[in-house]
């Protein structure tokens, strides 16, 4: 039933979808204040050169972006193959279909950044020799999880549970079929980690977990660029970080990975998941966890 009130949504021209966004975001920004103290937090913290106007701006700009988000992943529920090739235009497909005709997988880095949720219609673009796969945390309310797995698998993405995603990538390696799998790598993490970066003005900890994963399986490492030339259109382009994991140092792929982001959310930052308590676990809190093993934990994987 929820997802047919939601398909029904869709079927809204952006245009009507778009006013019904500006009217939430009024109401997330000005009236709920919808996490507006984190939002404040982190964009001050992250841009201490920027004067106090151009972050209340940022700001503003952020929940109107939120909000599309939202309405655009609605969206998803009617969007043809076609239109999604519209309002998703994806660049330089070929260096991900080349690694996946030589049998290579290949790790796709991606950040909350722009529409991730689109993202979920790479199969469209993608050699059909590839499974495409993206790692998902079911959600506690299995409503709304079950709807944004049907909306996540539109296009035929596998939408693989974490805990399931390395006996899957084993199992489609031991069957040579070469993978595509999608890394959202910039959520907090526990404080079982292995890293630390410098991200956003932030010592920041670090998921390593795909990193430990594209060395399994001697992936190529890509970014996912994306970019907002307008309302309701968006662009994506692969950056290499490496042609083979496998052969990197440890931390390589995942420190370049937070570079790119980083440059990513400056150019256009209100793009960026600004309500996310990103910065809740710190390295205090790392060093009183692990005591006397916390140096040793950040000299491996």
């Amino acid at each position: 039933m929820l997802y047919r009130i939601v398909y029904l949504i869709s079927l809204l021209p952006f245009k009507v979808l778009y006013i019904f966004s500006d009217v939430l975001a009024w109401l997330a920004c000005d009236v709920i204040k919808y996490r507006r103290g984190v939002v404040r937090r982190n964009l001050v913290a992250s841009f201490p050169e920027k004067p106090e106007k151009d972050i209340r701006k940022i700001e503003k700009r952020f929940y109107r972006f939120l909000c599309d988000y939202f309405i655009e992943t609605v969206k998803l529920a009617s969007m043809s193959p076609d239109k999604m090739r519209r309002h998703l235009k994806v660049e330089n497909i070929e260096e991900i279909n080349e690694a996946v005709r030589q049998g290579q997988s290949v790790s796709l880095y991606l950040g909350h950044y722009c529409n991730w949720e689109w993202v979920s219609s790479l199969p469209l673009h993608i050699d059909p020799a590839a499974k495409c796969a993206q790692i998902y945390h079911p959600l506690e309310n299995k409503t709304f999880d079950k709807l944004l797995y049907r909306l996540r698998t539109r296009f035929d993405a596998n939408n693989i549970p974490m805990k399931d995603i390395l006996p899957t990538l084993i199992t489609w390696k031991k069957e040579n079929v070469p993978s595509v799998t999608g890394y959202i790598a910039d959520q907090a993490p526990g404080l079982n980690i292995h890293l630390f970066v410098d991200f956003l003005n932030h010592e920041t900890g670090a998921y390593t977990g795909p990193e430990r994963i594209s060395k399994f399986l001697g992936a190529k490492a890509v970014y996912g660029h994306m970019s907002r030339p307008k309302r309701g259109y968006y662009t994506l382009r692969f950056i290499p970080i490496s042609e083979n994991v496998k052969k990197e140092n440890i931390f390589v792929t995942t420190r370049k990975y937070f570079t790119l982001l980083q440059d990513n959310i400056r150019e256009t930052p209100q793009y960026w998941l600004w309500s996310h308590n990103r910065w809740k676990r710190s390295r205090e809190l790392f060093n009183q966890y692990h005591g006397d093993k916390a140096a040793d934990m950040l000299t491996h994987l």
